[in-house]
């Protein structure tokens, strides 16, 4: 009995777009090639419900801020229509460089997420929770040292999440379940912090 498929050659495509965009690329302070967080933000997506657009989003969700030059990366997901685009668009917090302050940048993202619709809060919080996930686990691998990876550093990063946990769930339009996952990791993260 043949099977309806779950997705397209799109998203088989963009696989191997995010791939190739982020070949040279790691995580923060580790040698984890950067591919394994667009996987992991993809996976959360589709797990918490996300259609084809957004799972491709999901992939793509970082090259327009962090591929440079912005603007080939930008044609890059705009080859991926409209929605894609506009979705990685609202996920992206600068796509200059160099890029602004660091606390200017994720005020301004905290700010519009209390705005921003139900497709593009779905892929930012799938990257966030992603995020978190990674923090706790490097936590509790590596201790307090992490947070030298990070621009806000400690102080900062435990802001940025506990107030994108706040603005994801004053916005209506929010994934509910995938924000209380997101809750329970930012949680997790602020327990490990004050334990350091």
């Amino acid at each position: 009995m043949a099977h309806e498929p779950l997705y397209s050659e799109r998203l088989i495509e963009a696989l191997g777009v995010a791939a190739r965009l982020h070949v040279a690329q790691r995580r923060k302070g580790s040698g984890i090639p950067y591919l394994s967080h667009l996987l992991g933000t993809c996976a959360i997506a589709l797990d918490y419900g996300a259609g084809e657009d957004e799972a491709i989003a999901a992939l793509l969700h970082d090259a327009i801020e962090d591929v440079e030059p912005a603007e080939d990366a930008r044609a890059a997901v705009a080859a991926f229509g409209p929605e894609v685009l506009r979705i990685v668009e609202g996920c992206t917090d600068a796509d200059t460089h160099p890029k602004p302050p660091w606390r200017e940048r994720k005020e301004a993202y905290v700010a519009r997420v209390a705005h921003d619709d139900a497709p593009i809060l779905l892929v930012s919080a799938a990257d966030k929770l992603h995020n978190s996930r990674s923090i706790v686990s490097d936590l509790r691998r590596f201790g307090p040292a992490i947070w030298d990876r990070f621009n806000g550093r400690r102080d900062g990063s435990l802001w940025y999440y506990r107030a994108l946990v706040d603005a994801f769930r004053a916005n209506p339009a929010h994934p509910r379940q995938l924000v209380d996952e997101l809750d329970r990791a930012v949680t997790e993260m602020e327990t490990l912090a004050r334990a350091e």
